[in-house]
């Protein structure tokens, strides 16, 4: 078994400013996600010109800390801190200390998408998929930087790389999610991306593979304030995450119901 060692959640300081590993994480996720869509952009058939991918990063940079910060708000911190909240309501905005709900981000990127998509005159699911595989990049960095905080904690386990953390051998699941969600996920879509796809696969297949990883995760990760809804293993992240399964499997199924050589869109 592996010692969890013992990280500081502060990366440096800079006089009264203290930069965090869990900030850090977002910023090069942004960084990936540009570069990316950046390359995207330069292949040949690409919908989208390389001059309009900072406007859509921006957009979708915004999405995600917006939508994040408002869905931890309204799924947790509502529920369980409400008395420390409404003392301090200004927490809200201080996303640099952790606190952000990837099905809220998915729900911010998805309207910054659709607002992007709508300025461009493009149709949404050109713009979503040609930006879901560079997506996963920042799952990888921020579950990362989950597992340095010491948090989102699997449960008690015996396997061989188990991580003790306070003395007791835990799944280290932040590290599970970083190679699934973010590692795994984007080995899987660009190169399934270099050839062109129908619309709507390449996102229906996001939402499909991140919503089984998701689920298959958190059979070994301790819910939120140890709740179970139902069961005795049923949480909050399998209930958000089933209804992707089930609209990616769907997508999926309109993409390729009807497809065409002449209508496939470069991904």
């Amino acid at each position: 078994m592996i010692e969890f060692p013992d990280f500081n959640p502060i990366a440096f300081e800079i006089g009264p400013v203290a930069v965090r590993w869990y900030g850090i994480s977002y910023v090069l996720s942004f960084i990936a996600g540009w570069l990316g869509l950046r390359w995207r952009a330069k292949r040949p058939g690409s919908p989208i010109a390389p001059a309009a991918v900072e406007d859509l990063v921006f957009y979708c940079s915004l999405g995600v800390i917006v939508g994040g910060r408002i869905g931890y708000v309204l799924l947790y911190m509502v529920f369980y801190e409400l008395p420390e909240l409404l003392a301090a309501p200004w927490k809200i905005f201080y996303v640099w200390e952790g606190g952000m709900s990837f099905h809220g981000g998915l729900i911010g990127v998805i309207v910054a998408m659709a607002l992007f998509a709508r300025r461009r005159n493009l149709r949404f699911f050109v713009v979503a998929d040609f930006v879901a595989p560079w997506i996963t990049p920042g799952l990888f960095f921020v579950r990362v930087a989950n597992f340095i905080n010491g948090e989102l904690w699997g449960k008690v386990t015996d396997v061989p790389w188990a991580v003790v953390y306070r003395g007791e051998p835990l799944h280290p699941s932040q590290l599970y999610e970083a190679l699934l969600e973010g590692l795994v996920l984007f080995l899987i879509l660009v190169p399934w991306t270099r050839k062109p796809r129908p619309a709507m696969s390449v996102s229906g297949l996001f939402l499909l593979l991140y919503g089984v990883f998701r689920i298959g995760v958190e059979f070994v990760r301790v819910p939120d304030d140890e709740i179970y809804l139902a069961f005795g293993w049923l949480t909050r992240g399998m209930v958000y995450s089933i209804p992707m399964v089930i609209f990616g499997a769907v997508l999926l199924f309109l993409a390729y119901r009807r497809p065409t050589p002449g209508k496939a869109i470069p991904a």
